[in-house]
């Protein structure tokens, strides 16, 4: 089963499986001591094998509705609370007396009539469930138990109009009270029995059941439903509406609902606007040209929100596959989910819409009157493909909030490092809180663990402000088990709502076409998929203003292959190639600056085929296509030269005719350089890449030689700062990466942010490499010899030459670049190869040399670089940031510095954007700003004259 579920939220209620546990005694009441024994001899729904070595029981007590009232066990901890004993034959035992373990009062006492179960190891990272379904396991408490024989206890059956309906229970102990009640109202009772019977006749409408059966002081409700067939009223759809939610510009108090489910019988809407007990008004109708189901909704409210489900009935579904499914809109925009929102911080997402009582799965939100975003940017020029540096951001892992807002106020952060686009991992409504994104359910809506759909347009507008583009990473090749297409047409044998899509799912493949796939793999050739990813496109264009997309995985937009045939997948694919293609053409028809980026990975056959895509059109389009260069840069960081050619960063080393390739030193895929620097560094002497600020002394270089090369490039959030903690770093800061373990590794855990903490700003090794990188983006983006061409030789060796020329420029500009670099443990004498003789200028701080000999070698330090240009470089000084005219001592600063202009107001921001001070010197020159109660680190200072005009500086404070 496809299902990501945290524990003890989501409770499928059957019994314990004998083969895997023992209770004794088996009937036991709630003050008696039982034992528990729990075998791992099978490794179905087993992730912890044959042999743990340690096992904990995670358990709870409650009623039949919520056997997990009152829970015992701290999850992931290895506590002692819920430690099981070692009986040394492959089973573990516990012996608990459930009052006393679970401290449960003589109310709790009097309900508690189940328990639930979980074991797991000492971390947390590998359980034991029941089979088949991988579920929790329950068992009875009390000597009063009550069985629903028919129909089956929370199932749904549908019936005819106006047919009869069975019910029969029976219980132990002696005769006990029975009540049934239908849609809230009593329609039988039966004082003293143990087996009770009842038919209820003429059923004309949909009747959610509960069956109360008391004894003494214990009561257990029995839940069931029927749902009545409609028969469903066909009738044409009025024109210009879409799947989904279609507000009515005219009407607030209007809404019409679409749904495309083919193969289903009949849909019924139901929601808070019918107490979520749907009656025929509320059957959808069905259109006779489409086959699409459809439903206008009266009386709604402006600016309330309504959540709603639709129920959706296959009178006669397949083998293991559900009559109803009760599912959320597929094309929702906002999403509710009693697995994850508890657990959203009310400060990220405040005022949450509250998810309904007694549904379950995620239900839709509607609201109609609702006021737009106001813009204060609507025509944003993206910055050129060319030009992009592009920082690849996890929203969880970049500050401790984990939020939008987080990103906001480190705008100064991301303005001073010079980058002009930051790519956000998946923001999509995806399983689970603490998550990379990619296992996307719904790909419409936004994702409310990192804020509102408000607070993304803020952060949108803010970076527009300040030139800064906005990309999304969209996993489009799959989706995740809860996603509302998967659901309507799965496997499901144990009727847990969740599955794998059955040979009639129109959007899905039954098995992955491809051999990377993740989740359930789409169907791409559907027609109903690329509707559908269509609609997804112009939901984060048109209202976002999202300005570009990284495509993630690619290779599997294909439906040529197999999971098992890695060379069919890595194989040029005709049909990937027109499908992808199509979506692109669909991007550019809404957006014809749209960035359009593909995750391949692949054959320069196939990538130069989008690259090359409609470059000559106005505006020049084109695929940008990641260069994943982890690899040869990482044996340039360490001091190897084996597999050390950086040839593949250009894009006419791939055949592409513009440069299109987006070459990264790092991503969120790869390992950090850094960890492997510290790790695995070589050394000579006294020099040792393995010394952390040796290591980081060497990043620079590497900025050097991979961001100055011509085309888009990217940034892994934190390589500007040195970061050096693995990608495979667990929850407990120990380093799991390997693959093959049951638990897999801790690849995708949620990681800490040092880089805050410590204030890495004010290291000063840490911020040499931001501030140098700084300047190294501020050359790419302004001076235009860098759309030229790259020459990079094809060589191993950790002496690099990079020779860039723009022909196109006349002499008297920067128009020849020339970039060296040492990455060995040892001085070298490094070729050069200018271009021509002359005086040359070091770009980083317009220094000049005199060229005699253009095959003169230089010598460099270990880990050292240069950037030498024809001519000197207009904004690579000393204070690039704002010019040079107003000037700061001292810097660093311990107490006050002062300025040589008589400003009019001066403030102090952290370098997070926070305004930490702010004076008003009232034009005295010799005014003097303290900051003594500053903490030590980097700030930005904003100073005004008296016109008002600002100047812009850094300063640290010791």
């Amino acid at each position: 089963m496809k299902k990501i579920i945290l524990v003890c939220l989501y409770l499928l209620f059957v019994t314990a499986n004998a083969q895997q546990i023992t209770v004794s005694p088996a009937i036991f009441q709630v003050n008696e001591p039982i034992t528990i024994t729990v075998s791992f001899a099978s490794p179905t729904c087993n992730e912890m094998g044959t042999n743990p070595s340690k096992v904990y029981m995670h358990s709870g007590i409650g009623t039949e509705a919520n056997p997990w009232a009152t829970a015992k066990g701290n999850w992931g901890n290895d506590d002692g609370i819920g430690l099981m004993n070692d009986n040394g034959n492959g089973t573990w035992s516990i012996t608990i007396t459930p009052s006393i373990y679970f401290g449960l009062t003589a109310t709790q006492q009097t309900d508690a009539t189940k328990m639930g179960l979980v074991f797991r190891n000492a971390n947390g990272s590998q359980t034991l469930k029941q089979v088949p379904s991988c579920s929790d396991f329950f068992i009875k408490v009390g000597s009063f138990q009550a069985t629903l024989t028919a129909p089956s206890e929370n199932s749904t059956t549908i019936i005819t109009s106006g047919a009869n309906f069975n019910i029969t229970a029976t219980n132990t102990n002696g005769a006990a009270s029975y009540t049934l009640k239908a849609n809230g109202t009593t329609i039988d009772t039966n004082a003293s029995t143990s087996s009770y019977s009842f038919n209820h006749t003429n059923i004309l409408s949909n009747q959610s059941y509960e069956l109360s059966i008391v004894q003494g002081a214990t009561t257990i409700v029995k839940k069931f439903a029927i749902v009545v067939n409609p028969n469903t009223i066909s009738q044409t759809m009025p024109t210009g509406l879409v799947d989904g939610i279609n507000y009515n510009s005219n009407d607030a108090t209007k809404a019409t609902l679409v749904l495309d489910a083919p193969l289903k019988d009949f849909v019924y809407v139901a929601g808070s606007f019918n107490n979520w007990q749907p009656s025929s008004a509320y059957a959808m109708k069905k259109d006779p040209s489409s086959g699409k189901f459809w439903l206008e909704l009266t009386g709604l409210i402006s600016g309330e929100n309504n959540t709603y489900q639709y129920w959706v009935v296959d009178a006669t579904p397949l083998t293991n596959s559900l009559s109803l499914v009760k599912t959320a809109d597929p094309y929702s925009t906002l999403v509710l989910s009693p697995y994850d929102d508890p657990w959203i911080p009310a400060a990220s997402y405040p005022n949450m819409p509250v998810y309904p009582a007694g549904q379950n799965f995620e239900v839709s939100v509607l609201k109609t009157g609702q006021t737009p975003y106001n813009w204060h940017v609507t025509n944003f020029t993206k910055p050129e493909k060319e030009k992009l540096v592009v920082y690849e951001v996890l929203v969880r892992d970049f500050d401790a909030a984990r939020n939008y807002q987080s990103l906001i106020d480190r705008i100064e952060y991301f303005k001073s490092l010079k980058i002009n686009a930051i790519e956000l991992m998946p923001v999509m409504e995806f399983e689970g809180n603490e998550s990379w994104g990619y296992n996307t359910s719904f790909h419409m809506a936004l994702d409310k663990f990192y804020g509102t759909s408000d607070k993304l347009k803020e952060l949108i507008d803010l970076y527009h402000q300040n030139g800064i583009a906005v990309i999304l990473d969209v996993a489009l090749n799959h989706a995740f088990g809860r996603n509302p297409m998967v659901r309507m047409w799965m496997n499901d044998p144990d009727g847990d709502g969740f599955g794998s899509p059955t040979e009639e799912n129109p959007y899905f493949n039954t098995v992955a076409k491809h051999a990377y796939n993740v989740g359930e793999d789409f169907n791409h050739q559907s027609l109903k998929t690329q509707n559908y990813v269509n609609r997804v496109i112009k939901q984060w264009i048109e209202e976002y203003k999202i300005d570009g997309f990284r495509w993630d995985l690619t290779k599997g937009f294909t439906q040529n292959c197999t999971a098992s045939d890695g060379g069919c997948t890595d194989s040029y694919q005709q049909d990937r190639v027109d499908i992808l293609k199509k979506y692109a053409d669909y991007s550019w028809s809404l957006d014809p600056t749209h960035y359009t980026i593909f995750e391949h990975l692949g054959s320069d056959i196939e990538e130069k085929e989008w690259a090359n895509y409609k470059i000559d059109e106005t505006p020049s389009k084109g695929v940008m296509m990641w260069g994943k260069m982890t690899g040869p840069y990482n044996q340039l960081s360490m001091g190897y030269a084996s597999e050390s050619d950086i040839s593949r960063m250009t894009s006419s080393s791939h055949g592409f005719v513009a440069n299109r390739l987006m070459g990264y030193a790092e991503s969120h895929d790869e390992e950090r350089l850094m960890y492997k620097n510290v790790q695995y560094g070589a050394s000579s002497g006294t020099y040792n890449v393995k010394d952390l600020n040796t290591a980081l002394s060497r990043m620079s270089a590497i900025g050097a030689v991979s961001l100055l090369v011509p085309g888009p490039k990217m940034i892994w959030h934190f390589g500007e700062l040195g970061w050096e903690n693995s990608i495979f770093t667990c929850n407990d800061n120990s380093v799991n990466n390997d693959f093959d373990a049951i638990s897999g590794d801790c690849k995708l855990d949620t990681k800490p942010q040092p880089q805050w903490a410590n204030n890495w700003l004010g290291n000063s090794n840490r911020n040499k490499i931001y501030n140098d990188w700084a300047k190294m983006i501020t050359l790419k983006t302004t001076e235009p010899v860098f759309l030229g061409t790259p020459t990079i030789a094809s060589v191993n060796s950790l002496s690099v030459n990079i020779k860039i020329n723009n022909s196109n420029l006349p002499s008297t500009q920067l128009k020849d670049v020339l970039i060296i670099a040492n990455f060995d443990v040892v001085a070298q004498n490094v070729a050069t190869g200018f271009q021509y003789t002359g005086t040359w200028y070091n770009l980083m701080d317009n220094s000049a040399i005199e060229v005699t000999d253009v095959n003169a070698t230089l010598n460099l330090p270990a880990g050292e670089y240069r950037i030498y240009g024809n001519k000197e470089a207009s904004l690579a000084i000393e204070n690039f940031e704002k010019g040079n005219v107003v000037r700061l001592y001292p810097n660093p600063v311990s107490n006050y510095f002062t300025l040589n202009i008589a400003a009019a107001k001066v403030q102090v921001y952290a370098i997070s954007g926070q305004l930490v001070k702010s004076f008003v010197p009232n034009g005295n020159i010799d005014f003097q700003f303290g900051v003594s109660d500053l903490k030590a680190g980097l700030y930005v200072v904003k100073a005004f004259d008296q016109n008002g005009k600002i100047q812009v500086m850094k300063f640290i404070k010791k």
